[in-house]
């Protein structure tokens, strides 16, 4: 397979910032791959040109880079990017009109705020002096407990919705469109990088859908 094959991890972080399902939703994607190369290359190092596995052909590109547009007007770049050595990053980066932060490095630059023009800074204090509540009021229960506490907090929205009976704030609809960008970008690069509608999973709803991820304080 060529595409986009683990998608939900890098996107639904950002999903949830951009409102997806609930005043917005995703509309296309185009994707792209390079040649593929990496994995044939551990084979040949780890086993040696003898290995059977070495003969495979491998479709999957080593680096798939997707664009979702979204209704809203913005873009979601996503990249599948496992079969070439690099250091550990998941590549997280948000930008709007007033500045950008980045990940890796953790490091953030904001206009009429940061301290030197066009210069990152940390953002450890902004993190500090903006963290979540949920964040404040269960970092101990959630530390240890996998992917830096995140675990722990989808987990426990989770089990509170149900016992609530309440609307968890990751539903199936978001399920399905995290999910379905592999297949759509499967089919894009097929066409040579055509763009691909997104079904609309929740049948206009998402225009009435209020955002609740993150909106409260409880779980």
């Amino acid at each position: 397979r060529n595409g986009e094959l683990y998608p939900t991890h890098g996107v639904g972080p950002i999903a949830t910032y951009l409102d997806i399902n609930r005043g917005n939703r995703f509309v296309s994607l185009t994707s792209s791959a390079t040649k593929s190369r990496g994995l044939h290359n551990y084979i040949i190092e780890q086993g040696g040109e003898d290995h059977p596995n070495a003969k495979i052909k491998f479709k999957l590109g080593d680096i798939v880079t997707t664009v979702i547009s979204c209704a809203n007007g913005e873009t979601i770049v996503v990249t599948h990017d496992t079969n070439l050595p690099r250091p550990y990053s998941l590549g997280y980066r948000v930008q709007g009109t007033k500045g950008i932060w980045m990940k890796d490095g953790d490091q953030i630059y904001i206009e009429g705020k940061s301290p030197e023009p066009h210069k990152w800074e940390p953002s450890e204090p902004y993190l500090e002096e903006f963290d979540h509540p949920l964040w404040k009021r269960f970092s101990k229960a959630a530390e240890g407990s996998g992917h830096g506490g995140m675990d722990f907090y989808v987990l426990n929205a989770f089990v509170e919705s149900v016992k609530r009976k309440a609307p968890p704030p990751l539903d199936v609809y978001d399920a399905a469109a995290w999910s379905v960008i592999t297949p759509l970008s499967e089919q894009s690069i097929a066409e040579g990088g055509e763009p691909q509608a997104f079904p609309d999973f929740t049948k206009g709803r998402w225009v009435r859908r209020k955002p609740v991820f993150g909106c409260g304080d409880e779980f």
